[in-house]
């Protein structure tokens, strides 16, 4: 592992000049040298068959041999060299290194064969001229036996180092292929884990906006009623004891019911503390698959655990309404069309508006006529909830408000596909109405 990445290949130490690393320039001029001494000491017997002078030779074969310094940058001028030589009988080290790294090479294929083919045929001339009889190398017999040995000699000093380098020239691209597949599949996995971490890190909001939400309504309708319950319980506490006792008893059973529903919410959460605590523990390529997971559970979880006959339902409305009225509101429940049953989604999303709805007249028009209207149509179910205007002399609540009620029962509606609108009303009072279709 390095700090490119994980799996990362380790970062090499560029060398010098067109060396990808040092110890590769460090053997190719060890390999110039011992080919510059090799062909610098070939060159004297050349140059005194040749009749130049002894320096001129040994110059003109170092720097011969010298040029293998060049072949990873010019192969083809190195082989071409080797070549050139040939007549002198000089670069044996030279011909054989420079047709190697030529096959290793990506020049294409006609190239290697052409100079390979070069360097045979003039390997071949040079060796059958010195066999033939007066020769240097005379080996006598029949007239087809230097010929026989030139073609031998001179496939065997190519064909080897050519196949060798067309060997590791091929291993060496199928390696750097397999490394550049082995990056681009941590790059795709890399990205995966990124989209799963988004994914699953939008279905957390999701999910907690969610539980906001329920705690909102948990904690915003029950405590209404109970300080409005709490605040006739004090007026009357006195003057009636038997109607402050039914009041107290309200405020008790709304007390425990809110504290039931929030320890549900309260439940979900340690759940998905628990949930995220395992995941910490995880290596990091099971947290990618363990975060795709926990995004596809979350938005899961999101879209079908409410709704899974957990969360209220419209056959709750009655009793709904009917803790207003003991709260002393004056509310008319109407219901119309055909009642029958909806997705579990559509009826907790129409039983929490109605929910919030009441609870804003509570909080801001205490005593207010309130007409709660629940409509069964044929693909659709449609609540609305209208309060007259608040009877001069009334005071306000008092009770805190977020903000948050009226775009919580948005948000409820539009995630069902369905439409929301909120209003005052000409006569001064407030109208809420939603219409979801269904889902069943």
């Amino acid at each position: 592992m390095t700090e490119s990445g994980v799996g990362a290949p380790p970062r090499r130490r560029a060398g010098p000049l067109w060396w990808g690393r040092p110890r590769g320039a460090v053997l190719d001029v060890a390999l110039g040298a011992a080919s510059a001494v090799e062909c610098a000491l070939e060159g004297v017997p050349f140059a005194r068959e040749s009749g130049i002078p002894v320096e001129l030779g040994l110059l003109l074969g170092a720097v011969a041999g010298g040029s293998l310094v060049l072949r990873r940058r010019f192969p083809v001028a190195v082989v071409l060299v080797a070549i050139a030589v040939l007549p002198a009988q000089m670069g044996v080290l030279l011909a054989t290194v420079g047709l190697y790294t030529l096959a290793a090479t990506d020049v294409p294929r006609r190239i290697i064969a052409l100079l390979a083919g070069l360097q045979v045929v003039g390997g071949f001339v040079v060796m059958y001229v010195r066999m033939q009889p007066g020769g240097v190398e005379d080996v006598g017999g029949p007239r087809w036996f230097p010929l026989l040995v030139a073609s031998l000699l001179a496939v065997v000093t190519v064909l080897p180092p050519v196949l060798l380098g067309l060997y590791v020239g091929a291993r060496r691209r199928l390696v750097d292929a397999l490394r550049e597949r082995a990056d681009g599949l941590e790059r795709e996995l890399s990205l995966l884990a990124e989209r799963a971490e988004e994914r699953a890190e939008w279905a957390r909001n999701e999910e907690r906006t969610r539980i906001a939400r329920e705690m909102h309504d948990v904690v915003a309708h029950r405590v209404s009623l109970m300080v409005v319950h709490a605040a006739a319980l004090q007026a009357v506490a006195l003057k009636d004891p038997a109607k402050a006792s039914r009041n107290a008893a309200l405020v008790g059973d709304m007390g425990r019911q809110a504290l039931s529903e929030l320890r549900a919410m309260l439940g979900v959460l340690r759940a998905h503390e628990e949930d995220g605590a395992r995941a910490a523990g995880e290596r990091p390529l099971e947290r990618v698959a363990a975060s795709a997971a926990a995004a596809a559970a979350a938005a899961e979880r999101d879209t079908e655990r409410p709704e899974d006959g957990d969360g209220p339902r419209l056959c709750e409305l009655e009793q709904l309404v009917g803790q207003s009225r003991a709260a002393g509101m004056a509310v008319e429940l109407s219901v119309e069309g055909e009642v029958r049953a909806y997705a579990a989604a559509v009826e907790r999303t129409a039983f929490r508006v109605v929910q919030e709805a009441l609870t804003n007249v509570h909080k801001h028009a205490g005593g207010a006529r309130t007409r709660v209207r629940l409509a069964h149509r044929g693909a659709e179910v449609a609540v609305l909830v209208e309060n007259a205007a608040p009877a001069d002399g009334v005071a306000d609540a008092g009770l805190p408000s977020g903000g948050n009620g009226l775009l919580g029962m948005k948000e409820r509606v539009t995630a069902l596909g369905g439409g929301f609108v909120s209003g005052p009303t000409p006569a001064g009072g407030f109208r809420v109405s939603a219409v979801i279709p269904d889902r069943s």
